[in-house]
């Protein structure tokens, strides 16, 4: 049973190994997808186009620019959430008040031991042994990262970095825009991919014509899987829950965080409407949203009172 135990743990460990090695990789994959699509909707299709005139011209100008605009925000929302940290646990970090009791007065040192609470029964206070240090709430270890990561939604390999408290309205971001762009990239190539199926001749080189045909079916596939993710952390958003937290509390009917749709989303997002769609906050949201800098949360009136 113990060799067994060590097997799985040790198939773990490289498993994470794996998945850290996947870092440049995975961000060389993304910009290849980029390239290979740049090259069939712009330099092959709808940018020769522009030369024709009438309206032929007109198709091109709009789909140029919806694409160009939509892949600044998609490289922009993506790359932020790749190189933003999820949020770190601070040093030596300590609950100011026991939230599972819901007393008025600060913890006291002889209510630890050596870091660990003397109640094992709190679910508000917790232990990482793994980083030996107390987790506030809604922050979990992430065996990826080898790092405890408050609010952890989930390591995400495809932007190699843990979505957290401080990436996760980068990281929806990055699915929305991916969303449209593949959308705008799939119906645009769609005359030219089904031109493949026609008796007619296709003008254009043998390596013009393939890319055209990879790109419709990888935006495609990219634009069906994408959306069922989007929707997935919507319904997230809008119940102020994490991947995570909504596997743990499959079974509990209420939730403590869930403060209504619009603040649920003014967690995420910030109160300010100018930059729901930006990956950026204002100063003003950082400032009165506790939430955005990931280790304070409001709950449910109801909840603070038991």
């Amino acid at each position: 049973m113990h060799r067994s135990g060590a097997t799985m743990a040790w198939n773990v460990f490289k498993f994470c190994t794996a998945l850290r090695g996947l870092g440049s990789i995975m961000i060389l994959l993304v910009l290849g997808v980029v390239g290979v699509t740049y090259y069939a909707v712009v330099l092959t299709n709808y940018g020769p186009a522009l030369y024709g005139g009438g309206f032929d011209f007109l198709t091109a100008f709009v789909v140029l620019i919806l694409f160009h605009s939509l892949l600044v925000m998609l490289l922009w929302s993506y790359f932020s959430a790749v190189f933003t940290d999820p949020g770190s646990v601070p040093p030596n970090w300590k609950p100011a008040l026991d939230e599972e009791r819901g007393d008025t007065d600060p913890l006291v040192a002889s209510e630890f031991n050596n870091g660990v609470p003397s109640d094992p029964s709190s679910q508000r206070i917790r232990y990482c042994r793994k980083c030996n240090q107390l987790k506030p709430p809604r922050c979990h270890h992430c065996s990826v990262c080898g790092r405890c990561v408050l609010k952890m939604d989930h390591h995400c390999v495809w932007v190699v970095n843990c979505v957290g408290a401080l990436n996760y309205k980068y990281f929806l971001l990055f699915l929305f825009y991916t969303f449209l762009e593949t959308t705008l990239v799939t119906a645009s190539l769609l005359p030219q991919f089904l031109a493949f199926f026609g008796d007619g001749e296709i003008p254009g080189t043998p390596g013009s014509l393939a890319t055209t045909f990879i790109a419709f079916v990888l935006n495609l596939a990219f634009a069906l899987s994408v959306l069922g993710f989007l929707i997935m952390h919507i319904s997230l958003v809008l119940s102020n829950t994490t991947t995570i937290e909504a596997y743990e509390k499959k079974t509990t009917p209420k939730w403590r965080y869930d403060l209504g749709r619009r603040k649920n989303f003014e967690q995420v997002f910030g109160m300010d409407s100018r930059y729901w769609f930006i990956p950026s906050y204002t100063e003003e949201d950082i400032r009165r949203i506790p939430a955005l800098q990931g280790l304070d949360y409001p709950s449910k009136p109801d909840f603070d009172s038991q």
